[in-house]
C-alpha cells in the first residue's frame, strides 16, 4: 500500500513539474514596479476571460443565469488545461466573484493515473450557493474537492435546461467544453488555491 501511494505521489510529482516548468520564464523581475504591473496586467487577463467564460455559459446553458445569481460567490477557471499519458494533470487560473465584483485570485490543479493520452481545455465555474460554504472556502489556506467540500455536477433537465430547484448542494459546478456543458466528471482531488497576485 505505502509502494503504491509513493508511486502515484512520485508520478504526480514528475507530471505536475513538467507542467510548472513548462510556464517558466528566463527574464526576471527584479523591480517591483514590473512586478505590480505584472501583477496587474495578469489581474485584467484572468478577469477578462472570466466575463467570457460567464457570457458563454449563459449562452450555452439554458437556466444558468438564474441559478449563477442565487449563489453567495462563483470561483470561475475560464481554461483549465488538461494533459497527460498514463499520469495527467491539470492546471488552471480563476477569480472569485461575490456580489459581481473579484474578490480575490486562485489556480486549480490536480492530478490522475491510468489510461489517459493528449490534451484538452475546459473551463470550471464553482458555484457557493450558501453563505457557510463560500465563507469555509475563503478561510481555508488550500481547499480540495472531496477533503473540504462536496461538490455537485449541474445537470441538465429534460427541458435541455437547468432545473435549479433540484440543484441543492452548497456547491454547484458547471464543466464547460468546446462541445457544450459536461454532465459526467469526478472533480474528486482537485486542489484551489489562492494566487499572491
Amino acid at each position: 500500500m505505502q509502494r503504491r501511494n509513493f508511486m502515484l505521489k512520485t508520478t504526480a510529482a514528475l507530471a505536475f513539474g513538467g507542467l510548472a516548468l513548462a510556464g517558466c520564464t528566463t527574464t526576471s523581475n527584479s523591480d517591483n514596479k514590473n512586478t505590480s504591473s505584472t501583477d496587474s496586467s495578469k489581474r485584467q487577463s484572468i478577469d477578462a476571460s472570466v466575463d467570457g467564460t460567464m457570457s458563454r455559459l449563459y449562452t450555452t446553458v439554458q437556466g444558468s443565469r438564474e441559478l449563477v445569481s442565487k449563489a453567495r460567490g462563483v470561483l470561475v477557471f475560464p481554461s483549465v488545461l488538461q494533459a497527460g499519458f498514463i499520469v495527467g494533470g491539470q492546471y488552471g487560473e480563476g477569480s472569485l466573484r461575490v456580489g459581481g465584483g473579484t474578490v480575490g485570485y486562485y489556480s486549480t490543479i490536480s492530478g490522475s493515473f491510468g489510461l489517459q493520452a493528449g490534451a484538452q481545455s475546459k473551463a470550471i465555474v464553482f458555484l457557493f450557493m450558501t453563505q457557510d460554504a463560500l465563507d469555509k472556502f475563503r478561510n481555508a489556506d488550500g481547499w480540495s474537492v472531496g477533503g473540504d467540500a462536496s461538490v455537485a455536477l449541474v445537470k441538465m433537465g429534460a427541458n435541455g435546461a437547468v432545473d435549479t430547484t433540484t440543484a441543492t448542494a452548497p456547491v454547484e459546478v458547471f464543466v464547460l467544453t468546446n462541445a457544450g456543458l459536461m454532465g459526467d466528471l469526478s472533480l474528486q482531488g482537485t486542489k484551489v488555491s489562492r494566487l499572491k497576485i
